[in-house]
């Protein structure tokens, strides 16, 4: 069963990473937005398995913890799992704090564990 990914802010590199990551370990339909607005437009009208944002926005270089934080708040958008895309182990406890799955590092797409990692969302 085909499971759907909504990809925020990252950057054209970023997001080809991700993609051909996702796309060569699961089947997903992969979704993509840009700014707070958009995520949280497309997330009003579907619901993803996975939400994955990127710690500082690549268009406006916004806070992904505070989209988080917004999101969680929000009562109009559908219900997803949300993780946070950042290297930073110290991000990654801001985003579970703020009602985030502990997330995945951009330098951790070519280890097997990450594949592991993402199974109960994705598998």
């Amino acid at each position: 069963m085909t499971k759907r990914v909504l990809s925020v802010g990252q950057c054209v590199p970023d997001t080809n990473s991700l993609v051909r990551f996702l796309t060569n370990n699961f089947s997903v339909e992969i979704d993509q937005s840009d700014v707070e607005v958009d995520t949280l437009e497309k997330m009003k009208k579907q619901s993803y398995d996975l939400v994955m944002i990127n710690r500082k926005l690549d268009a406006d270089y916004s806070d992904g913890i505070e989209l988080i934080q917004k999101i969680k708040e929000s009562s109009e958008v559908k219900s997803s799992r949300l993780m946070l895309v950042s290297n930073f182990p110290e991000y990654q406890e801001e985003a579970v704090q703020a009602g985030a799955e502990y997330g995945i590092g951009k330098n951790e797409y070519q280890n097997p564990e990450t594949a592991e990692k993402l199974k109960p969302y994705l598998g």
